[in-house]
């Protein structure tokens, strides 16, 4: 066999910081092979993208390489003078970042970006280059690629900024390609075209690819080896097939356990306690032993080294010295909580014909010209205790629908009914008397709380305003209540929001929710952000708060594992409308309208099998929508009268309505 095309040796990168050296990297071996994808895992802060950049030295001015090499087919990167090394990057060895929007220079066109590569690292010039770079466009899916070649890259949606960086990757045929987390910011859909993408390139270039990501959904379809790392050290390596049969380090066994799905729901996630320790300093002992449940007195002071079991397969455990862990047991299989029989009572929401309306303004006078129809229709009940999942890609007017229930936006037509009242019709302060029993949840907490408050302000500023509580004493004790019921210590009161990890400010969006006696809660992506073991301590506390103090959820995402896990009921949305609505069981267990079809077996899974279902092109623009079902130019099962009128809702059991034509028929009722 071959000797690698990458090998990483004890590699150690070192940052500088105010409170002392950080040990980003510390002592990473690892090997990619021509025509191999391995993937990287594990928590934020493990080191795995500061791997990624040291691999092709794109440090910040505090970061340095301390020890180790790269051998690029036995050549050390590390020793190469600057000038030799950009001849490396991008030739040899080219990057995909997580982040296009900020990767991409956003006053230059996307062909001109791409031309650059091909002029620094090929002989093509002037046409031959646009030729080039518009066939790179091409090849990674852009349509269009000739008219996008000229657009910059505001003007193309999320996964066509990525296909753009991909072709731009691409474009002087490297051999080694790192990607980090291409797939986060982008809906199950798009990540799917992506993932086929990089799929079809690796094997058509017979490229060693290096998939930095948390999502075990990506890794079982994607890679061919698993490296799992933590706090700076690689702590398991194995095939694919080795990993997800029986991970042996309890730190992967960990992930694993936090992930939801439809067996364990009714019960609570399995979580990581604490966090990635700070990689200041040096470690005595094993980096997860304060959190490693099977943890015992020598892992405070023995250092793991990397046991060999069965089959190559590697992990830094002294648990292991002993001998393999057997595969873990299936899991149990909870009672499903969510009767397919309509629940009994009034809604506590009611939604009807729901519309929101954006004009679009030209000209010198700013007259309106036309319409965004971002909310077109939509209809939805929500009772107490209850959790309404809506689900769709983005630009599809979920968190738009979530803000306009609220009265956050102003509506262009239906009406909102919470608790009897009509929300549409209220005045200024009958409405503010109301805005205590609903809240919102943002998806990002960081940009929702106010950087300069203290959270014992950021509590209390809802109480005040909504009189909640007699006077200050009061406020304080439930300031220290909420702390306590969403997981907090005490003394975060005084601090500030950027002293917090994402999951705790997450936490203290939930608790400024709670501050005033909600009885409603929009979720708009609580958990999108989030690595898995925080997104289960997060998806615990709401299931328990449900529980304890009967909230209803309308529970905002795209993330269907979660949905699975906490949803009673499911609304598919698409293009400002809902194409089909019914219990969790029925929608998830199975879809009827082809855009769920489509969006559900675009979920990676990590049985690594997948339906075929996929869909055409993007989201169209709420501004121009299709005639006829929005959907039809997406559909493969269109027919000639989906372009003519959209379709009316059809009943097919109490609790079940989708809209396609496909389910007209005398069995089912339009409504």
């Amino acid at each position: 066999m071959s000797g690698p095309a990458l090998a990483i040796e004890a590699l150690a990168t070192r940052l500088d910081s105010p409170q002392g050296e950080v040990r980003a990297v510390d002592g990473v071996d690892l090997e990619l092979r021509r025509g191999e994808c391995v993937a990287l895992v594990g928590e934020s802060g493990c080191g795995k993208t500061m791997t990624a950049l040291s691999v092709l030295r794109l440090l910040a001015e505090t970061g340095r390489i301390a020890e180790g090499r790269v051998l690029l087919e036995g050549e050390d990167l590390l020793a190469l003078p600057e000038a030799a090394m950009r001849a490396v990057r991008g030739r040899r060895v080219a990057m995909i970042f997580q982040e296009p929007s900020t990767a991409l220079n956003p006053v230059l066109t996307v062909g001109r970006q791409i031309v650059e590569v091909i002029r620094r690292h090929t002989a093509l010039r002037g046409r031959a280059a646009r030729r080039r770079a518009i066939e790179l466009l091409e090849q990674a899916g852009v349509p269009d690629p000739a008219r996008r070649f000229d657009e910059f890259p505001f003007q193309l949606s999320g996964g066509l900024k990525q296909r753009a960086m991909i072709a731009a990757a691409l474009a002087a045929d490297p051999e080694i390609l790192l990607a980090d987390e291409p797939t986060t910011a982008l809906d199950v859909t798009i990540q799917a075209q992506i993932l086929d993408l990089l799929a079809r390139l690796q094997n058509e270039r017979g490229l060693a690819v290096l998939l930095v990501t948390h999502d075990l959904g990506v890794v079982a379809q994607m890679a061919q080896r698993v490296a799992v790392m933590y706090a700076g050290q690689i702590v398991e390596t194995a095939t694919r097939e080795q990993f997800f049969r029986a991970p042996q380090h309890p730190y992967s066994r960990k992930l694993f356990d936090a992930l939801p799905g439809p067996e364990k729901r009714g019960a609570a996630l399995a979580v990581i306690p604490g966090q990635v320790p700070a990689l200041v300093g040096e470690f005595r002992g094993c980096r997860f032993a304060d959190r490693c449940d099977e943890a015992f007195e020598r892992c405070k002071w023995v250092a793991p080294r990397m046991v060999e079991l069965a089959g190559g397969h590697l992990a830094r455990c002294l648990l292991r010295e002993k001998g393999p862990a057997a595969a873990p047991g299936e899991p149990t299989v909870v009672a499903s909580r969510r009767a397919t029989a309509a629940p009994e009572g009034a809604p506590l929401l009611e939604v009807r014909d729901l519309k929101v309306h954006f004009p679009i303004r030209r000209g010198v006078l700013r007259r309106t010209v036309g319409w965004v129809k971002a909310v077109d229709g939509v209809s939805l009940d929500i009772r107490a205790g209850r959790t309404l999942a809506l689900v769709g890609e983005s630009g599809c007017g979920k968190t738009t629908a979530g803000k306009a229930i609220l009265r956050l936006l102003p509506l262009a037509g239906g009406s909102v009914r919470f608790d009897g009242a009509d929300l549409a019709s209220l005045g200024r302060e009958r409405l503010r008397r109301l805005r205590r029993a609903m809240q919102i949840v943002f998806q990002d907490p960081y940009a929702s709380l106010n950087p300069r408050l203290r959270v014992a302000d950021i509590l209390a500023e809802g109480m005040r305003a909504l009189g909640v509580g007699a006077n200050e004493a009061e406020r304080e004790r439930r300031v220290a209540s909420l702390l306590e019921q969403v997981g907090l210590p005490a003394e975060a009161v005084m601090r500030y929001p950027h002293e917090f990890s994402g999951g705790q400010r997450q936490r203290i969006a939930i608790a400024r929710a709670l501050a005033v006696e909600p009885r409603l809660i929009v979720c708009d992506e609580p958990t999108s952000a989030l690595d898995v073991s925080v997104q289960a301590q997060i998806l615990n506390l709401l299931r328990e708060l449900q529980q304890r103090l009967g909230l209803a959820y309308l529970f905002i995402t795209h993330n269907i594992s979660v949905v699975e896990y906490l949803a009673h009921e499911v609304a598919v949305m698409y293009l400002g409308r809902i194409v089909e609505r019914g219990t969790a069981d029925e929608v998830l267990g199975a879809p009827k309208h082809p855009y769920t079809e489509a969006l559900l077996s675009a979920v990676p899974r990590m049985s690594g099998r997948r339906e075929s279902v996929r869909l055409a092109g993007e989201l169209p623009s709420p501004a121009n929508p299709p005639a006829g079902c929005h959907f039809h130019p997406r559909c493969p099962k269109a027919r000639a009268e989906c372009r003519e009128r959209w379709p009316e809702a059809v009943r097919l059991s109490e609790t079940r309505t989708v809209a396609c034509v496909l389910y007209r028929s005398s069995a089912a009722s339009s409504i």
